[in-house]
């Protein structure tokens, strides 16, 4: 199908979409959400239309007034100049159009869950793991998201065996979804006393929030066991059973939350990794039937795969699936993320638009 087809259609659609929201009053709410969801997303689509399709006639009008024999010399040279200075545009314009046509995520616009656990390496990971969590929180506020941590199991020297929290904002998942996978640092530990540099590991998961229509949960399915918060180093966070962990038995899939003092907000909080959890199993499911085909992609989005290091002698972070490496390392870790991310969303897009050109 031509890309002229395609714009045609998006056009009708939208018009379709319009012609719907404005007529029926019968439409019941679900419906009318899905609609009014699909007419917003076709919205941009039809406005860069209408601006390609103005280029496309001031570019044909001037093509006929170059071409006119009456058209005297001067009008003729400044229509050449003009002609020339649209036609550069049409490259933009045509790959604007292009990603907007992409397939969407459905999971983009959602809030997401994070988790970030240490892995090899011992105390050294547990520091790092620690480091990571709170890069991701500084990114968070630098972007005007909500970070909730939601569990937090520390060590009695400030690293985290494990760490999560809900980050809530404007496409959360949309720009996180590419930091899955296994991070890997290199630098000299404190407690190193001959200066050699020690490589150690944390892995992240960034899982889109789910909410209860996407995921059904059987209660029976459920075991929901409560116990007594703990604080780092034993100490109690509160003095009730108000930290909850819940299995959810067909899977085994375990989550927990005990960093409120409601044992209802905690029981909240969970049931919503839960949630996440049960609906990224079906998205990879999904997914990996679709990269079987896929020959162009950021990464496998296995979360055993190694993607980034972070070099701390060479102040060094490397991306490895897209072979970026850049010396800002120390504003990475305040949260300064954004050439990293960006770089994987255009080689993503990259990606998606080679499959079908």
């Amino acid at each position: 199908m031509s890309i002229s087809e395609k714009l045609n259609r998006v056009v009708a659609r939208h018009d379709e979409l319009r012609d719907l929201l404005s007529t029926q009053t019968d439409m019941d709410s679900q419906e009318l959400q899905r609609i009014s969801k699909e007419f917003a997303e076709l919205i941009d689509v039809v406005r860069v239309v209408e601006e390609f399709r103005e280029l496309e006639n001031e570019v044909q009008g001037l093509v006929e007034l170059i071409a006119d024999p009456e058209t005297d010399a001067e009008m003729k040279a400044m229509a050449e100049e003009e002609f020339s200075e649209l036609k550069e545009r049409f490259p933009e314009k045509e790959r604007e159009i292009q990603l907007l046509l992409l397939p969407k995520d459905e999971a983009d616009e959602k809030n997401a869950i994070l988790e970030v656990r240490a892995g090899t390496g011992g105390d050294e990971a547990a520091l790092f793991a620690a480091e990571l969590f709170r890069m991701y929180q500084r990114y968070a506020e630098q972007h005007g998201w909500k970070f909730e941590p939601i569990d937090i199991n520390a060590t009695g020297i400030g690293g985290y065996k494990d760490a999560s929290a809900n980050i809530t904002g404007k496409g959360v998942f949309a720009k996180l979804k590419f930091e899955s996978g296994v991070h890997r640092v290199q630098r000299v530990p404190e407690t190193e006393s001959q200066g050699r540099v020690h490589t150690s590991a944390a892995t992240v998961a960034v899982l889109p929030e789910a909410e209860e229509v996407d995921v059904h949960i059987d209660q029976k399915d459920l075991r929901v066991d409560t116990y007594r918060a703990q604080g780092a180093g034993g100490q109690h966070v509160n003095k009730t059973d108000s930290a909850i962990r819940i299995t959810h038995l067909p899977t085994s899939i375990v989550v927990q939350c005990q960093d409120g003092k409601s044992q209802h907000k905690n029981r909240a909080q969970a049931m919503k990794m839960l949630r996440a959890k049960l609906y990224e199993t079906e998205r990879e499911e999904k997914d990996a039937a679709r990269a079987a085909d896929r020959k162009n992609q950021v990464g496998s989005g296995d979360r055993s795969e190694r993607i980034r290091t972070y070099n701390f002698p060479q102040g060094r972070i490397t991306d490895h699936r897209i072979n970026l490496t850049l010396y800002k390392l120390d504003k990475a870790m305040e949260g300064d993320l954004d050439d990293v991310i960006e770089a994987l969303l255009t080689e993503d897009q990259a990606a998606r638009l080679a499959e079908i050109t």
